[in-house]
């Protein structure tokens, strides 16, 4: 087959081929007749750069999976991100009619019926890209959109046709900003504000000056792992320590559930410059696991034992 839209590109390090893909993405070159079914099935005519690719690689996962963009998406500021590229056929998991492939996702998840879903992406199905035939309808060229599900399928234009997104398309390493990252973390650390609700409960409590504790403790923490995120290490666990020493003392808690409600304001979900952003399931974990080994105990509400608080203090003041 003589290549119309990709001669000139060398696709010889394009591919990712590892075991994970050729199961799940990778299929047999497809047939005319193959085609002409997935068209059918999936209602719209396939751009002759796609099928030209598919038929020198059937789906895969690229090693280049960034495609810049001139305004934020749900993955990045600056860029969309994909995990693979379907191919034309039913066999493949992630393949255009297979079973999480573009029908998949416009008849189980909601997506807008207005092109094919030719990528997953790594949020694992809430944001997806898609050939957009909105504007020039089922037999003509769609443009490539980034479509994210959880801001009612908004759709954010990357390329004018599939030749021109697989051109586009560059490594990760192009927006890494790690180091740039870290750096903003630790000036926030240093300089930003806790919740509203954080500064009240240190009010509590001036023996310690918390304020100060935090930001040290959570420093640390970051130079460590590289990224603020409390998890289940033992920095963590310390910052589960003292945030639920200071809630103790500014309102009782009855349950686990009224726990998780009060402690999310904190940091987790604060309305501060100081904030991890969201969470995981670490810190309620870390409750029941307290509870058990009798760390916090029942006492007209959960508090902390005066042994647990003891430890606590000698660990705060190398943090002071």
């Amino acid at each position: 087959m003589k290549n119309v839209y990709f001669a000139d590109l060398d696709f010889s390090d394009f591919w990712d081929d590892d075991e994970y893909a050729l199961d799940n993405y990778v299929g047999s070159f497809p047939t005319d007749e193959i085609i002409a079914s997935a068209e059918k099935e999936l209602g719209y005519k396939l751009p002759a750069s796609y099928i030209e690719l598919m038929k020198l690689h059937n789906g895969g996962m690229p090693l280049k999976t960034c495609f810049p963009t001139t305004q934020g998406t749900s993955w990045a500021e600056d860029h969309a991100a994909i995990t693979g590229i379907m191919g034309i056929g039913s066999t493949k998991t992630y393949s255009l009619c297979g079973t999480l492939g573009s029908k998949f996702m416009i008849d189980e998840w909601g997506y807008p019926d207005t092109g094919i879903y030719i990528c997953d992406c790594p949020s694992a199905g809430h944001d997806m890209v898609m050939l957009d035939y909105s504007k020039c309808g089922e037999n003509g060229e769609p443009e490539v959109v980034h479509v994210d599900q959880e801001s009612d399928y908004k759709k954010t234009f990357l390329a004018k046709d599939f030749e021109t997104f697989i051109r586009g398309l560059v490594s990760e390493d192009v927006f890494d900003t790690t180091e740039q990252d870290l750096e903003d973390t630790l000036i926030t650390l240093k300089t930003g504000s806790f919740s509203k609700v954080l500064q009240e409960y240190f009010k509590q409590d001036t023996s310690v000056n918390f304020d100060v504790v935090l930001r040290n403790l959570f420093e640390k923490l970051t130079i460590q792992k590289g990224y603020f995120a409390l998890h289940a290490d033992p920095l963590s666990t310390l910052a589960y320590d003292i945030q639920f020493y200071l809630l103790t003392l500014n309102r009782k808690i009855n349950s686990k559930e009224e726990f998780v409600e009060a402690y999310l304001p904190m940091v987790a979900l604060s309305n501060g410059e100081i904030t991890t952003g969201g969470y995981a399931d670490f810190f309620i974990d870390w409750f029941q696991e307290s509870v058990e080994k009798g760390k916090i105990i029942w006492h007209n509400g959960f508090m902390p034992s005066i042994e647990y608080t003891d430890r606590l203090f000698l660990e705060i003041k190398k943090y002071q």
